[in-house]
């Protein structure tokens, strides 16, 4: 796979010439390209080579050269739990979803419980909008093959693969559960609460998290059998007492507020050290703005900032990486 930064021109050129693509871009960049093996969700920041920045007239492209073929399918909020049909043997599928939509939330809520999901690596992001236009503008996902751009359903790139080469899919999070903090349990699932159960007592979430001056930068983190899965904050109404979260949270599951993993850049820098990069990855709007990533360098790890990110299931405040490795390497793993 290569990744890059492009033009418009360049882009298309590469589309015409038969190249299998993911792309990520403003909306007024990606609904300039021809149709072709391609598809696209908008965004318009991106970790670069050269680091983080803000981007609307260019677009991020990452060519699957290693795809011996790729269809394209655009899968309506209401056939979501029939998304794993049709999977190569042999392959990955890549995922596309537009931020705040009914995809967005059904796929949240009832991702992981889907017929055949895990069957094969499933990996992609969840699309956005720069943040001053959030409320004014709809996040899209583009169909390559058809040249439409969907406000809601989630846009699919099956990969069928060699026989000789398997998908590799790791997330990188930085956050590690703080033991010594409450221990958080909510009654619904759902994007919001008004109420949670802390340390055994029921509390007005708004309320408890004023007065404990939490830092909302900071996610709630779950452990699933020692999978690490972020809930992050998005907004606190004290007027309402409700709290609006970027990904579901899940009754019953034991949560506890993260620990602060120190300066962002340097703590990625650290983490992937000799890693080797992955071919595909993309990292969290949020470790973005809250890292302060602009200007800074996570490495070869480079892809756009996305409003979630998914790796089987939907994630946040996390980065997502794909490698391609020989099948006997991964079977020895």
């Amino acid at each position: 796979m290569k990744n890059a930064m492009m033009t418009v021109a360049e882009t298309a050129a590469r589309i015409e010439a038969g190249a299998i693509l993911m792309v990520a871009g403003d909306e007024s960049a990606l609904a300039q390209l021809p149709r072709g093996a391609w598809i696209g969700g908008t965004s318009v920041y991106f970790m670069t080579g050269s680091g983080g920045r803000e981007d609307r007239q260019n677009l991020f492209v990452t060519e699957l050269d290693a795809a011996t073929a790729a269809e394209c399918r655009h899968v309506p909020s209401a056939e979501l739990p029939a998304l794993a049909e049709g999977s190569a043997e042999f392959g990955a599928t890549m995922i596309l979803i537009p931020a705040f939509s009914e995809a967005h939330r059904r796929f949240a809520l009832e991702g992981a419980s889907y017929p055949g999901l895990f069957d094969r690596p499933l990996m992609g992001w969840i699309s956005g909008v720069a943040l001053d236009e959030i409320g004014t503008k709809a996040p899209k996902v583009f169909d390559g093959a058809t040249g439409q751009a969907h406000e809601d359903g989630a846009m699919l790139l099956r990969l069928t693969l060699p026989a000789t080469k398997m998908a590799d899919l790791d997330i990188l999070n930085l956050f590690a559960q703080d033991l010594a903090g409450p221990l958080i349990r909510f009654e619904a699932d759902g994007f919001a609460a008004e109420t949670a159960i802390v340390d055994g007592q029921t509390v007005r979430l708004a309320d408890y998290v004023a007065a404990k001056g939490i830092d909302t930068r900071l996610p709630l983190v779950a452990n699933y059998a020692g999978a690490l899965i972020n809930v992050s904050f998005q907004s606190v109404d004290a007027e309402t007492g409700r709290v609006q979260f970027y990904a579901p949270v899940v009754a019953g599951v034991d949560y506890r507020l993260a620990t602060n993993p120190g300066p962002y850049a340097e703590v990625f820098a650290s983490r992937i050290s000799g890693d080797g990069g992955a071919e595909l990855s993309c990292n969290c709007i949020l470790n973005y703005l809250y890292g302060e990533l602009e200007g800074k360098s996570t490495g070869s790890f480079t892809g756009p900032a996305t409003f979630g990110e998914i790796a089987y299931i939907l994630l946040n405040q996390t980065m997502v990486r794909l490698k391609l490795v020989a099948a006997e390497q991964a079977a020895a793993a």
